[in-house]
């Protein structure tokens, strides 16, 4: 196991920052960080993603990890690892991104929905998959999927929230990814940094009592 999947598999919790603007992002950040959530990831679409991934890395690399999501292809993958990114997160199934990341030593949790993509990633050298969109499956789809696919680690990402994150743990979800639940970006824009630290600290105490 990958220091990085065992570091996702104690902490639990990824947060997804997706198109927030770049005077923002580093109080965003201090927030979460205060209200225990150390995984990160900013996405590929969100402007000047690199450049926030490498100054995240050189400010909060001692108590973070920080990563890349929406890597669609090889090029965003070469892009994300060259800016420092210490994981890979897709929405899709990419090969070559995976290939990408054993070889560069960035572990890749790529994007699948059906049990044949799950194991295709996994065949590929995935360490974990993030399955997805969790919103619309919901967490019964992971408790079927999961029972002939045990030794596989599972992230789920979409559509949870405070009152079924433990569902989705006790269908057999190893982490969960939380965008807008987590980094509202309403709370960013008004400066409500103390509201960002509130709801993750919530998320942080539910994932440890499981």
């Amino acid at each position: 196991m990958s220091q990085m999947l065992d570091t996702l598999m104690q902490e639990k919790i990824v947060a997804i920052f997706r198109n927030i603007e770049d005077r923002y992002a580093d109080q965003a950040a201090e927030a979460l960080l205060a209200g225990g959530i150390t995984l990160m990831e900013i996405t590929m679409n969100t402007k000047g993603a690199p450049a926030m991934i490498s100054r995240w890395r050189d400010k909060y690399g001692d108590q973070a990890g920080i990563g890349a999501g929406t890597v669609l292809d090889l090029q965003m993958a070469k892009e994300a690892v060259a800016a420092g990114a210490q994981f890979l997160i897709s929405p899709n199934l990419d090969e070559a991104v995976i290939e990408y990341g054993i070889r560069s030593g960035v572990s890749v949790w790529p994007g699948v929905m059906t049990p044949t993509e799950i194991v295709k990633a996994w065949k590929a050298g995935a360490e974990a998959v993030k399955v997805f969109p969790m919103g619309t499956l919901g967490w019964k789809y992971l408790a079927e999927i999961k029972a002939p696919l045990d030794k596989i680690p599972m992230m789920a990402t979409g559509g949870v929230d405070l009152d079924n994150i433990g569902d989705y743990f006790k269908a057999g979800a190893c982490a969960v990814g939380m965008g807008s639940k987590l980094v509202n970006m309403e709370w960013v824009r008004e400066g409500r940094f103390d509201l960002l630290t509130e709801r993750a600290r919530k998320f942080a105490d539910a994932v440890k009592s499981l």
